[in-house]
């Protein structure tokens, strides 16, 4: 081969490469707005089904303004903030967890003693969602969480009726945990199987557990249990301490005693 063919070759290699880069470089870019807001509408639809809302594809939106109220809640003593602390970080449009969390005005290092769902930071204020009826009135609760599973960090919403102990679904958008096994935290029935279960008990202390294997139908304490996922007990494991966490005194406990006042 002639040492201007080997060039002719290094140099039609290297034009198609530059092409590619820029035919990829340009998808990208066009592209994130539209990944941007697929990936909204696919947390606003975990959203909805934490809740167990009715919605559709085309509906999704829709139910989502018409049922669900955004809130910042305050952790370090459970309050509601109001509107009017809004700030370019701490808004619902922007809300990041991730962010925050790492932030070092709006982030906590928390302690490894205390750290039962291995995230090692959270934000102090979290985006959480209540549900009304058609008149304004509020029915249920949706609570964001997070924590360590075998592989991944899980992100996910527990909804909590207004009863404020009875689970009304739960459902994780995001996490990185194996398929078939760990990641059946997307199965269906799985999450069904949350809805009814006693979270609290009469003096607002957790009840619910995950189990190693299945539910006994004759246990007493049934109604406060919940499958384990077969052949994932670190990930199952890692779903009973981020439930635990966030719904401690870390977490959403003096947001919640806060709300039992007023039942």
């Amino acid at each position: 081969m002639s040492s201007d063919s080997t060039k002719k070759t290094i140099g039609v290699a290297l034009g198609v490469c530059l092409a590619c880069s820029v035919f990829v470089s340009s998808a990208t870019v066009a592209l994130d707005s539209i990944q941007k807001q697929n990936k909204k509408l696919d947390k606003m639809k975990n959203i909805l089904q934490a809740g167990n809302l009715s919605f559709n594809e085309k509906n999704a939106e829709e139910v989502f303004k018409d049922k669900i109220v955004s809130i910042i809640i305050d952790l370090e003593n459970g309050s509601v903030i109001d509107k009017s602390q809004y700030s370019p970080e701490l808004n619902p449009d922007v809300f990041n967890i991730k962010t925050l969390s790492e932030s070092k005005k709006f982030g906590t290092d928390i302690l490894p003693d205390k750290d039962l769902g291995n995230i090692k930071k959270r934000p102090n204020f979290m985006l959480g969602y209540e549900v009304v009826n058609e008149n304004q009135v509020i029915e249920k609760y949706i609570l964001p969480i997070f924590g360590k599973g075998l592989w991944s960090t899980m992100y996910g919403f527990l909804a909590l009726n207004k009863d404020l102990k009875t689970v009304e679904g739960i459902t994780f958008y995001e996490h990185g945990e194996t398929p078939g096994l760990g990641g059946e935290i997307d199965n269906q029935s799985w999450k069904a199987s949350w809805k009814g279960k006693q979270l609290f008990d009469q003096n607002g202390s957790q009840i619910l557990e995950i189990l190693k294997g299945k539910v006994d139908p004759n246990d007493s304490n049934k109604n406060s249990q919940i499958d384990g996922l077969s052949g994932a007990t670190l990930t199952t494991r890692g779903v009973d301490n981020t439930i635990k966490y966030w719904m401690g005194n870390d977490g959403y406990a003096k947001f919640l005693e806060n709300l039992r006042k007023d039942i």
